[in-house]
C-alpha cells in the first residue's frame, strides 16, 4: 500500500515572543501562513517487520535515522490509535530548503501523519490527526491543517483567521543558518518591546488591507540577530518594489509579498543572481494533502 502526500511550507507573517514560561518554553504569538512550495512525501507499507526506512535523495545532509521527524510521526500514530506498527518506507522529495525557517521537516512528519491516516483506514479526524502532530512538533499541527492561523501558546494553540488576499510572495534562502537556541536566549535578555506586532496584522487581515497588513511584518529573531545577510536580501526586495518583507520563523529564509506578478518575478530573477534558492510562491488555503 501507498500514499503520496503533498506537504507545504509556512511563513511567518508575525512572530513575537511574549515571554519564556517556567518550564522553560516560550508563549508566543504568531501569524502562519503556508504557501505553494512543496515538499513530496511518499509512504508505502508492508507487513515485513516493522524498520521505518528513509531516504531523501536530494538532501544528503537530511539525517535517515530514527532522528528524522517523519520517524518520530510514525510512531507517534501508532502509539495513538493502537495498529501494530509495519515496516514503512517512507521517500522525500525535498524541495523546501533545510534549515530555513519554513518548516519544511515539520510539514514532512505531518505529511506521515495523514498518508498513515489513509493507509490504515483509520478514519481520524483533522483535529485528533493535529492532536498527534503536536506530540513530536510545536508547529506539525499547523503545516496539517494550514492556511492563515494564529498561533499562541507555545504555538501548538490554533485558531484560524480570514485567508490572506490573493498576492505573490518571493522566499529567498541564503546559504546561512540560525541556531534558534541563539535566537531564543537573545530575545530573553531584551526588555519587553511593550507592542505585539501580531495584534496589528490581524487587524489588517481582516479587514483586507494587503498594504497595510505589509507594513507590519515583524520576526521577533530577525529582530535580535541583526544578520547582514537578512538585511541585504530584504533591501533587494524593497528595492524590487515588495510591499513588504521579513525572515520567516528562525531564519535564514526572506519572503516578501508583491501584488504584481511581474515585479515578483523580476525580483526573483535578481536575486537569483547571487542566490541559488529562490521561489515565487503564491499563498495558499489549506495544509497537507494527499495527492
Amino acid at each position: 500500500m501507498k500514499a503520496t502526500v503533498k506537504a507545504p511550507a509556512k511563513i511567518n507573517l508575525t512572530l513575537d515572543i511574549i515571554g519564556k514560561r517556567p518550564d522553560g518554553y516560550h508563549d508566543v504569538a504568531m501569524v502562519m501562513q503556508t504557501v505553494s512550495l512543496y515538499d513530496t512525501v511518499t509512504v508505502e507499507s508492508s507487513d515485513d517487520g516493522d524498520e521505518i526506512k528513509v531516504s531523501c535523495p536530494a538532501y544528503p545532509d537530511v539525517p535517515c535515522d530514527d532522528s528524522n521527524i517523519v520517524c518520530k510521526a510514525a510512531r507517534a500514530f501508532f502509539a495513538h490509535t493502537g495498529i501494530e506498527p509495519q515496516a514503512l518506507t517512507i521517500e522525500i522529495d525535498k524541495q523546501i530548503p533545510t534549515q530555513a525557517g519554513l518548516a519544511g521537516g515539520s510539514s514532512d512528519g505531518a505529511a506521515v501523519v495523514l498518508a498513515l491516516n489513509k493507509l490504515f483506514s483509520a478514519h481520524l479526524s483533522m483535529d485528533e490527526m493535529a492532536e498527534i502532530c503536536s506530540r513530536f512538533g510545536s508547529d506539525v499541527p499547523f503545516c496539517l491543517l494550514g492556511g492563515t492561523m494564529l498561533a499562541t501558546g507555545t504555538g501548538t494553540t490554533l485558531k484560524k483567521l480570514h485567508n490572506l488576499p490573493k498576492c505573490h510572495i518571493v522566499i529567498c534562502k541564503p546559504d546561512v543558518s540560525v541556531s534558534t537556541a541563539e535566537a531564543y536566549a537573545a530575545c530573553d535578555s531584551r526588555p519587553p518591546k511593550g507592542f505585539v506586532y501580531t495584534d496589528e496584522l490581524i487587524k489588517r487581515l481582516y479587514s483586507r488591507d494587503i498594504r497595510g497588513l505589509s507594513n507590519c511584518l515583524y520576526n521577533e529573531f530577525e529582530q535580535v540577530m541583526e544578520l547582514p545577510v537578512i538585511k541585504e536580501i530584504k533591501k533587494t526586495m524593497i528595492r524590487s518594489k515588495a510591499l513588504g518583507a521579513s525572515m520567516s520563523g528562525s531564519g535564514s529564509a526572506v519572503y516578501a509579498i508583491f501584488l504584481d506578478e511581474k515585479k515578483a518575478l523580476r525580483c526573483a530573477d535578481t536575486l537569483r543572481d547571487e542566490y541559488e534558492k529562490v521561489f515565487v510562491t503564491q499563498p495558499i488555503k489549506n495544509g497537507c494533502s494527499i495527492e
